[in-house]
């Protein structure tokens, strides 16, 4: 059992999916956990739930394609619990649908200023906070098994998706003399809200996609991308940065 008490923790795009099961399994290792979303109701159940279990978790909201929001998150997080040790961030929007001659302008903006742009911002408060605190961090970038074997028809989400990567090796590079760990993990097919609706919209079925997608045969559990953010966030990886890692059920192996 990973523990992390006594670190603080913000997960963005807490609300639901990923976020929520990352966030549920930082609080059952003791962290305390800053819920960071756009979506107020559903952050909120999200944290109720959390604390109806004994865990700690406050709920923060953030447009992370917004300065003033990330700022406003990591300060929040600094007030509540009196530092930050740790961030995932795991905020994105549904992927693209269309190839790169029928792009859409406004797809485009929207798509890269919360995936690309919001891990940006959320690194660079992150970063500061950490350095100012003195004593290290880790910080973890989620991106895709799209950052590294691309999907057909999906321009935008890979481009962002690369770019997380390109990110988190140059902070990794960067802020490595400060003690600050920093990784990417590139997910697969997981079972999430997301995945349900983008399937729904490429006209997929979910069990035909799955066999496809991996080689086990199934969508993986929120819970199991969750597993490797709290092996990140932990001290058990305390000489892991710049690395990402497949948590894919073997789809990029393929």
């Amino acid at each position: 059992m990973i523990d992390l008490n006594g670190k603080v923790a913000i997960i963005t795009g807490g609300a639901m999916g990923m976020g929520a099961a990352t966030a549920e399994l930082f609080a059952s290792a003791k962290a305390e956990v800053v819920i960071a979303d756009f979506n107020d109701e559903l952050g909120r159940k999200t944290t109720q739930r959390i604390c109806d279990q004994g865990g700690k978790a406050a709920f923060v909201y953030a447009d992370v394609s917004k300065s003033r929001d990330v700022e406003k998150m990591v300060n929040f997080a600094v007030d509540t619990y009196g530092r930050l040790d740790a961030a995932v961030n795991n905020a994105a929007r549904t992927p693209d649908d269309k190839p790169i001659a029928d792009l859409d302008e406004n797809e485009f903006d929207a798509l890269i200023a919360v995936d690309l742009k919001g891990v940006a911002l959320c690194m660079k408060y992150e970063l500061q906070q950490m350095m100012q605190q003195g004593k290290g961090g880790s910080i973890i970038n989620i991106s895709s098994v799209s950052g590294i074997r691309p999907q057909p028809r999906t321009p935008i989400y890979i481009a962002a998706k690369f770019g997380v990567i390109g990110l988190t090796k140059s902070g990794a590079i960067d802020y490595s003399p400060h003690g600050i760990r920093v990784n990417a993990i590139a997910p697969g097919a997981i079972d999430t809200p997301m995945l349900r609706g983008a399937l729904k919209q490429f006209g997929f079925d979910p069990n035909t996609y799955a066999k496809q997608l991996c080689m086990m045969g199934r969508f993986a559990q929120p819970s199991e991308v969750g597993q490797a953010s709290l092996w990140l966030a932990s001290d058990l990886s305390s000489y892991v940065t710049g690395a990402v890692i497949t948590v894919d059920g073997g789809y990029t192996a393929m």
